[in-house]
């Protein structure tokens, strides 16, 4: 350094330091004339000691107008060096990247300067200490003082040009100090970020895209900053990176899958719309590498479609549609496990919109892959059974779609039914409001029959006799009224009229033990089947209990579809007495059970005045052999208490079935509730009754 000194006159060295920076910049011209000097003549070792005198005794100098003239000074030796600083760079370099972070913002803002005159001789040469500074860029872009900013900002431009046309740029090393800063929250640091992200993916000799999963959560986490500016500048990024990936082959579509799920649940509203139009791309585009991420897509979209955005749900439908054709159709093979239970946790989900969605899922899930999806059985079963509480009508439609996929050939057929009369019987309101609703359907998606003989089975040994009583009304009502059942009931009409009908007779007796919990239910069952005669039986055989204000109000309600078009074959053999004496003898008999002022009353004999004037005490004219089609009404007109038999069916028994659970019936109530004195119910008690 005493050679230095020697070099370098003392009066330049005075005025290097100088306050004034006119005179620093005449001293810097100095020398930058003395250093050309010396590198003409090949003196670099007396270059050397200018440099090291000017980084020991000024630039790090515990004064700061001697440090300002430090790096005034070394940027001159660089000038002044021209195409031989490349030799002297890592004594020049490394105190002006130091001097980035001095407490005084003077000496930063001549750090800049300095910096920046040394890039503009060096020029690519200087890229092996790029990330010392790029690390002091991104410091500097939140600098506290604002013409620092404004300096970094220049060198932070010629720093990229630099960068964009030389080849010695390695992207491997950048990448890393990039991630470690994408989740700075200052705004000037995430600018600055942005740009150089935009710069770096503007190189066609840089391949960003190769590394956008390093960086991609940082861009969308920019999207919900602050600053408009920054927002629109990550937006304009990502949307340069999402059509260079639509034409890119090469493209690691699973490790931004879960970047991207992720921000589809974040909580602003701009992120999760960019999140989501993204994994609409990645679910066309994806293929196979997506297939181990569709349980979380699934997961993230299902949430989405109710959102309170409308472009959001919008965007998060078309997606999930795709998503699930590409399920339905594709010959891949996904976690089928993983994926239902996404949609066990969306069944729960508060959102109409959602549920709906997630039981499209799992009818196409039953649809592709049934045999990998009843192994899970056990595992959502249970979750299926609640929705059938649900709110939303289109919410039990599609559930009880789904759970006839499952019950259809399973043993889940059996634990379906049990289920639902368990929740029948301990929330009276879902028999109420849904129980026809969910029935009706089960019967369109299975086989009718298998339902009603399951429910029937199971009622049939029910401990509650009200609630038995109360079910087997419910699906009397159904039976006789849904449309859907019209098959149903042509083959119970038939049954007992045609000796080929074993079926529609399996039937009768499947239903008819549990129909005796509801004297009206079996009185509707006769009628139905057109036994007639077992009907006025039954009607006999009622005692004093079974004829309460429950039976009044579902004998009102028989009355009135007596009426309909659906007992219009009834209606017709009334006008035929001799062959269907005890028909007229059932429906009197049922008049004869009603109050006289009740309207079921007035409705049933106005119908009864309208025949022809026959009596059951008339002898019919015409007599009738044992060999006759109609042997009951020999019995009738003639008292021939014969075996109590047709068609294969013995009606006696059934007689004395129906009896012994009407005494289980009372002896029930008996012990369950405390009888008080019964008064005849009045026509405003019915009305009462059949309006609650």
């Amino acid at each position: 350094m005493a050679d230095a000194v020697s070099i370098i006159p003392a009066a330049v060295l005075r005025s290097i330091t100088d306050k004034l920076y006119e005179k620093r910049k005449v001293a810097a011209l100095e020398v930058e004339v003395i250093v050309k000097n010396l590198c003409g003549a090949g003196e670099h070792d007396r270059v050397t000691s200018v440099i090291d005198l000017l980084t020991t005794d000024f630039a790090e100098s515990l004064q700061s107008n001697h440090r300002k003239g430090g790096l005034i000074g070394l940027a001159a030796v660089t000038v002044g060096l021209a195409g031989e600083a490349h030799r002297h760079l890592d004594k020049i370099v490394p105190p002006v990247i130091l001097s980035f972070h001095d407490q005084d913002s003077n000496v930063r803002y001549y750090a800049c300067e300095a910096l920046y005159n040394i890039a503009k001789v060096v020029r690519g040469e200087f890229i092996e200490f790029f990330n010392q500074i790029f690390d002091a860029l991104c410091k500097l872009s939140a600098d506290s003082d604002a013409s620092v900013q404004s300096a970094a900002h220049l060198l932070d431009r010629l720093v990229k040009d630099i960068v964009t046309e030389s080849d010695q740029f390695s992207i491997e090393e950048f990448i890393p100090l990039l991630r470690g800063r994408m989740n700075v929250l200052n705004p000037h640091v995430r600018q600055f970020l942005v740009g150089w992200i935009t710069v770096l993916d503007s190189v066609p000799e840089i391949d960003m895209l190769g590394f956008l999963p390093d960086f991609l959560d940082g861009l969308f986490n920019m999207l919900s900053d602050s600053s408009f500016e920054i927002r629109q500048q990550a937006d304009s990024a990502l949307d340069e990176f999402l059509e260079e990936i639509k034409n890119s082959p090469n493209v690691d579509y699973g490790r931004m899958a879960d970047i991207l799920v992720a921000r589809a649940t974040y909580n602003d509203d701009f992120t999760r719309m960019k999140a989501i139009i993204w994994i609409h791309e990645f679910v066309k585009l994806g293929g196979d590498q997506l297939v181990p991420h569709y349980d979380s897509i699934l997961g993230a979209l299902l949430p989405c479609i109710s959102d309170k955005d409308a472009n959001i749900k919008k965007h998060a439908r078309q997606t999930n549609e795709v998503l699930r054709c590409i399920c339905a159709t594709s010959a891949g093979i996904f976690d089928v496990g993983s994926v239902l239970k996404v949609a066990k946790r969306s069944l729960s989900s508060e959102w109409e919109e959602t549920r709906i969605e997630t039981l499209h899922w799992m009818r196409t899930l039953f649809s592709k892959c049934y045999n990998e999806v009843i192994v899970f059985m056990s595992d959502i079963f249970e979750s299926l059974l609640a929705v059938l509480s649900d709110s939303s009508h289109q919410v039990v439609l599609l559930v009880l779609d789904v759970l006839a996929c499952i019950a259809r050939d399973t043993p889940y057929f059996h634990d379906l039914i049990v289920y639902l009369i368990h929740n029948f019987q301990l929330n009276y309101s879902l028999l109420e409001k849904r129980g026809a609703l969910i029935i009706r359907r089960l019967c369109v998606l299975m086989n009718s029959e298998n339902i009603y003989r399951e429910f029937a089975l199971i009622l049939e040994g029910e401990s509650d006799y009200n609630f038995a009583s109360t079910m087997v009304q419910a699906l009397n009502l159904i039976l006789l009224t849904s449309s859907e059942l019209a098959d149903m009931r042509t083959l119970l009409r038939q049954s007992l009229h045609n000796s080929s009908g074993k079926e529609g007779k399996d039937l009768f007796h499947s239903l008819y033990s549990s129909w005796c919990h509801s004297p009206m239910a079996t009185i509707s069952l006769c009628l139905l089947t057109q036994a007639y005669r077992h009907a006025s039986s039954v009607i006999q055989s009622l005692g004093e209990d079974d004829i309460n204000v429950k039976f009044l109000v579902q004998l009102d309600k028989l009355v009135l579809l007596l009426e309909t078009p659906i007992f219009a074959y009834l209606r017709l053999q009334l006008l035929e007495p001799v062959q269907y004496p005890w028909l007229l003898k059932s429906l009197y008999g049922l008049l004869m059970l009603l109050p006289q002022q009740s309207s079921a009353f007035k409705i049933l004999r106005t119908r009864l005045k309208a025949l022809p004037s026959y009596t059951l005490t008339d002898k019919v004219k015409q007599p009738f052999s044992r060999t006759s089609p109609y042997p009951q009404i020999l019995q009738l007109n003639e008292g021939i208490d014969i075996e109590n038999v047709h068609n294969g069916i013995n009606f006696a028994y059934k007689l004395q079935h129906f009896e012994q659970v009407r005494r289980q019936h009372r002896n029930w109530i008996q012990a369950n509730t405390q009888l008080q004195p019964r008064m005849p119910p009045s026509s405003n008690a019915l009305q009462e009754e059949e309006q609650r």
